[in-house]
């Protein structure tokens, strides 16, 4: 015997193609309708469809890296400061005039205001715009 006289013990039988009828019936044990019977029954998965709506924004989990800057301006501290005191960012945290944001410490800036500034008092450590620090040093205070 050689090679050539070599046949094949079921001649002309095909692999089973499953899904296609046949002993199962014509649902071919995928179930009767619905998504998961048809074909390509691919579910996608939500947090595809969620990436999707939101804007290219450097990334799903970008935030601003900027502070957040509070103003203050001179008519709110003449109501709450005394003659001669010193305004840091503490006592500006202490009587709630800024409040801390996600356990860092906010921006704070003093802003010029409407009403006369007639107060003596001392700035450390705090931002003051151009027309504010011009109020305060005229009334005879100080800015560190």
């Amino acid at each position: 015997m050689q090679l050539h006289e070599v046949k094949s013990e079921h001649p002309g039988r095909k692999s089973k193609r499953v899904g296609r009828g046949g002993k199962r019936g014509t649902t071919s044990g995928h179930g009767q309708k619905g998504q998961k019977s048809r074909a390509g029954k691919s579910i996608k998965p939500n947090v595809r469809e969620m990436l999707l709506r939101f804007p290219k924004l450097r990334g799903i989990n970008f935030k601003s890296t900027k502070a957040k800057v509070y103003p203050i301006s001179l008519d709110m501290l003449g109501k709450v400061v005394e003659n001669k005191e010193v305004v840091t960012l503490q006592w500006l945290l202490k009587k709630r005039l800024a409040k801390k944001s996600g356990g860092k410490s906010p921006s704070v800036k003093i802003l010029d205001g409407k009403v006369e500034f007639t107060k003596v008092i001392t700035v450390k450590g705090v931002s003051v715009s151009e027309s504010a620090k011009k109020r305060i040093l005229d009334q005879g205070g100080t800015i560190e």
